[in-house]
């Protein structure tokens, strides 16, 4: 890992790769890892981890609701008080629900944030589907 970004953390890749031979487990630091564990906090439904029950976002149980303001407006403060919790190296920003492809069952939740230690900021945009699962057609 550089020197000048070690402060920022190290840990295994998302989702985990393992490497043949003396490799190992797959690496990632600094940014990188940062964005894993955004993407690992937005994916975990709260309950999933036996040892930290209560780590994740809950964003999961809102998955038959409909798509509406109020929606929107609990899936922004679910994922701003699961990120302020659950990685203290990031500032969030902003959290924007986009809805425009609701009838495919698509939201897109853009969260926009800052990495505290490097004053840099980055934006990750995460898929969420309500239809998931299903063989619903249009």
């Amino acid at each position: 890992m550089s020197d000048e970004k070690s402060f920022l953390g190290r840990g295994w890749s998302f989702p985990p790769t393992f490497e043949r031979g003396a490799g190992g487990v797959k690496m990632t630091e600094a940014d990188e890892d940062i964005r894993e564990s955004i993407w690992i906090i937005l994916s975990t439904r709260p309950g999933e981890r036996l040892m930290n029950p209560d780590f994740g976002c809950g964003i999961h149980d809102m998955v038959f609701e409909d798509i509406n303001t109020t929606l929107k407006s609990r899936l922004k403060d679910t994922v701003e008080r699961a990120l302020v919790i659950y990685e203290p190296r990031i500032e969030v920003l902003e959290v924007e629900v986009h809805t425009d492809n609701k009838l495919e069952g698509l939201v897109n939740i853009d969260v926009s944030y800052n990495v505290r230690q490097t004053n840099t900021r980055s934006n990750i945009v995460y898929p969420f589907y309500f239809l998931e699962g299903t063989d619903l057609k249009n």
